[in-house]
């Protein structure tokens, strides 16, 4: 049970709550505020009050357990009311992190005093919700409009520092010191006559904000992104309007009606589903919590391009060692100089000290022997898509490598069973495919092989962990999850331009949806050659590159850019479509946008229904998370699965059935969507019937 416990040193009151992990705001922790802060004040001792957690961290936040619950008093709203009425002055003592309601508490004390490594913020609005107990309405009063509308509708966390150069905080302590130094700011507060300083009472930074009635129109003019199709944001910059227009209570009515509008919203349930969605992907039935996981010291990479160059950022970022193999010097070079440019540009924009950069690149070795990495824990190959390339690797890496060593493919899409096949230890073998750029994406999946050990995967499923990736397991077919479940909307864009839609009609109506870009100006990022040069037969990219058109890099490719890479309609691409179209005998027509969302994104549900169908994803929303963190499917939409569910599964089954009657079988609904639309079933909460390659209880590891 969490506990409240009331204390005093000297004239100053210490009012503790311990309640692991995270001093979550649930209602047992309220309760021990409200009768901390009474207890204060029965205490004729007592001349000041101290709030503080024990454990790792300050109030991390609302307690997600009572998330879709009837609310239960006291709510969060009584104990900031109390600890604003208290009679004595009140000071939050933050460590750890103080987010969301933890930080609406902070901000309702009269004072802030922080350890230097501790983190506040409003994060409301990745759940689709705004801070409903004051916090837009009591931090423009401290920072003004314009950085609270930065720091709200962006929601990241904020450092110590930056948190006092703002105001938010009063002070820091020294590392280690923070009860102390909260006692003797108290006492310094005491001395000076202990001043209540309600947040809620201030008004200078408001009313020089009152003074540019043209501030809130600038900001959404200058951030359209931020609004297009959620509306969080959008109700966030009203309600810190409403802080700068209105008196303090008429603010906190309008925050509250601008919270129960978000609240029950369709975008609301979709990223609260993917909050919770994020953290079921690490949970694999069947891996007991006592698998015993392997000490990764030392990692090996092999291969020194885009892609192995990122991946061992994510080591170097926490201080493993990584050697880097390449078969050429210049290679190699290029490499490496590659890993330096990025850290220099991140120190330049103040991300890293230039300390930090050559911290990490001293933990990093190039070499051209694969002999290098007979000591590595850990070995992830990165070379070019060919199975008999990866295979001959294996196989030296087989001969190199310690017994115990961990064995690891990048591939995108090639059957790791037969890469592991190429071993004496196929039980050592695992995919760990990152995503592009490795340094950056977020999502890794982590594919099983048919005879890839449980204590393995465990090990790769907590190191995509430590590395701050989102891990996704995965059973093998060509493509694994996401790879394979967005390929359908690549087929279906192409073929929808050769039938008669443009690039930029198709683009537009995926970036409408919520996309961050549509499907042709991610191939003309990535390069047209980089996905088209495997083709067999006479595709659209095929053409296109036999035209030397290769994306941004090399003149362009379905989209003309300028020297500032800005897009305009290519007449060159629309020749490639005709003439393919002509070829093909294809009559195009025009389609509306709705024809197109449905012939783009229908598909990849059918998709993922048929890879939770098979066993390759163990969840629904494993297979949303997949798709959200590695292609940037909009998450207020809770990925295909979800979307799925809010469209209705008969209306999606049926327009399947009509898709392949004037098309073909690729799009026959799968068994899965069927069944489930036929029962009245829920797709995004469907679990897998694992098969062979991801059930986890085998003779073969027993």
């Amino acid at each position: 049970m969490p506990t409240g416990t009331f204390g005093t040193r000297g004239s100053i009151g210490l009012l503790t709550i311990d309640s692991p992990p995270v001093n979550a705001l649930g209602l047992a922790v309220r309760q021990a505020i409200i009768d901390g802060i009474t207890a204060a004040e029965a205490d004729a001792s007592v001349e000041a009050i101290v709030l503080l957690c024990a454990g790792r961290t300050f109030f991390a936040g609302a307690d997600i357990t009572e998330f879709g619950k009837p609310p239960m008093r006291p709510d969060l709203l009584d104990v900031l009311a109390r600890i604003e009425g208290a009679t004595k002055p009140v000071i939050a003592a933050i460590h750890g992190t103080a987010l969301g309601g933890g930080l609406e508490t902070a901000l309702a004390c009269d004072y802030r005093i922080a350890s230097p490594t501790a983190r506040v913020g409003l994060p409301e609005v990745a759940l689709g919700l705004l801070p409903g107990a004051g916090g837009t309405q009591r931090l423009p009063r401290i920072v003004g409009a314009a950085a609270a509308l930065d720091i709200i509708t962006g929601g990241k966390p904020i450092a110590a520092a930056r948190a006092l150069a703002l105001g938010i905080v009063d002070r820091l302590s020294a590392p280690d010191d923070l009860v102390d130094a909260a006692v003797a700011f108290a006492r310094e507060v005491v001395a000076d006559g202990a001043v209540r300083r309600r947040v809620r009472d201030r008004e200078d930074r408001i009313a020089a904000d009152r003074a540019e009635p043209g501030l809130f129109d600038a900001f959404r003019a200058n951030n359209p992104g931020l609004l297009r199709g959620v509306r969080a944001p959008a109700n966030i910059i009203k309600a810190i309007e409403a802080a700068v227009t209105l008196p303090f209570d008429q603010g906190m009515a309008r925050e509250a009606e601008l919270f129960a509008e978000l609240l029950h919203s369709r975008e609301s349930e979709a990223q609260r589903y993917a909050f919770f969605a994020e953290r079921e992907t690490g949970k694999v039935p069947g891996l007991a919590a006592d698998t015993p996981v392997a000490s990764i010291a030392t990692v090996g990479v092999i291969g020194a391009g885009t892609m192995g160059g990122g991946i061992a950022m994510n080591f170097l970022n926490i201080g493993l060692p990584v050697t880097l193999v390449e078969t050429r010097q210049d290679a190699l070079d290029r490499g490496i100089a590659t890993i330096r440019r990025n850290y220099d540009a991140s120190a330049r924009k103040g991300r890293l000290d230039a300390a930090e950069v050559e911290r990490r690149m001293a933990l990093l070795t190039g070499t051209l022997a694969m002999t290098d990495l007979a000591g590595c824990d850990l070995v992830i190959e990165a070379v070019f898509e060919s199975m008999a390339l990866k295979q001959t690797i294996f196989a030296q890496l087989d001969a190199i490598a310690k017994p115990d060593a961990i064995l690891a493919s990048n591939t995108s899409f090639l059957d790791l069973d037969a890469i592991a096949a190429a071993t004496r230890r196929p039980d050592r073998v695992v995919g760990l495919h990152f995503f592009s750029p490795a340094n950056v994406m977020r999502l890794l999946e982590v594919v099983r092989g048919a005879r890839t050990a449980p204590g393995v995967v465990a090990t790769a499923m907590r190191l995509a962990k430590r590395i701050g990736k989102l891990p996704v397991l995965s059973g093998v077919c060509e493509g694994f999850i996401a790879n394979r479940a967005m390929g359908v909307r690549m087929a279906q864009a192409d073929a929808l331009a050769i039938a008669g839609a443009s690039p930029q009609q198709i683009d537009r109506v995926l970036v409408d949806y919520g996309f961050p870009m549509g499907a042709f100006q991610m191939l003309d990022l990535i390069g047209l050659d980089v996905i088209g040069r495997d083709s067999t037969g006479r595709t659209l990219m095929g053409d296109m590159v036999a035209r030397d058109r290769l994306g941004q890099k090399k003149n362009g490719g379905f989209y003309d850019y300028d020297a500032q890479r800005r897009a305009t309609p290519s007449p060159v691409a629309d020749e490639v479509i005709a003439a393919l179209a002509a070829d093909r005998g294809i009559a195009r027509r025009d389609f509306t946008n709705r024809e197109l969302l449905e012939q783009l994104l229908y598909p990849i549900i059918n998709e993922g229904a048929k890879i939770l169908d098979e066993g390759i994803a163990l969840r629904a929303s494993d297979i949303d998370m997949a798709l959200i963190a590695g292609y940037g499917w909009p998450v207020h939409t809770g990925g295909p699965m979800f979307w799925a569910d809010t469209v209705g599964l008969p209306a999606i089954v049926a327009a399947l059935r009509a898709l392949a009657a004037q098309h073909g079988p690729a799009f026959a609904p799968s068994p899965l969507l069927e069944r489930l639309a036929a029962s009245g079933g829920v797709l995004h909460r469907a679990v897998a019937t694992p098969s062979p390659s991801l059930t986890l209880e085998r003779a073969d590891h027993a």
